[in-house]
């Protein structure tokens, strides 16, 4: 895939790509966003990650909480703020993450060994936590690891509490991430950016 928002780890903002915003929409995938969030599901944001023995990383216990928003508001919920490659992002409430699903379309197959998604079930249902509280699920929840065969579409709350580990192997794992809401008007003054 050639991409001119590409880095070594992958690419960020490409819902603008046809291409990519062709398998966003395909009915396949509207399908599956519909059921987790209605009728007005609606594709806002994809990132391709791209774990390789040239680009091995870690990603520590996280929940994904920032969304880009088409303007800044004033509201004490929404924040911090910041910039990234010219899109506005601010770290949302659990309210407006919960209208939110990431499909994860898996263009290598997600083995033991290269790096999985690992997930904390059933950490979505506690809201945003703080760094401590995610430290403490880690420690005292035990994980999955979600392996997942070539083509297969992998479904995610941003809220749910998860990392991946570097891969110990040189096989790729290339994932497609594409975020869904069930409207890009998530109140007054509060549109989702398309990126």
């Amino acid at each position: 895939m050639s991409l001119q928002r590409r880095s070594r780890t992958g690419a960020r903002h490409l819902m603008p790509v046809p291409a990519i915003e062709a398998v966003a929409k395909d009915e396949r995938m509207i399908r599956i966003a519909r059921r987790a969030l209605g009728n007005g599901a609606v594709p806002f944001r994809a990132t391709l990650f791209d774990k390789s023995a040239r680009a091995n990383w870690l990603v520590v216990w996280h929940q994904d909480t920032a969304l880009p928003l088409e303007v800044r508001n004033d509201s004490a919920e929404w924040g911090p703020w910041s910039l990234k490659a010219g899109v506005l992002y601010a770290h949302a409430p659990a309210w407006a993450l919960s209208r939110v699903l990431a499909l994860r379309i898996h263009l290598d197959a997600s083995t033991g060994d290269n790096g999985p998604l690992r997930v904390l079930p059933g950490s979505h249902l506690g809201g945003v936590l703080s760094d401590d509280e995610i430290l403490d699920l880690a420690r005292t929840r035990e994980n999955v690891e979600s392996l997942v065969p070539r083509g297969g579409v992998l479904a995610m709350r941003p809220l749910l509490v998860h990392s991946s580990s570097k891969a110990r192997d040189a096989e790729p794992r290339r994932v497609l991430h594409i975020e869904y809401a069930d409207t890009l008007d998530l109140g007054p003054g509060l549109r989702l950016a398309l990126a």
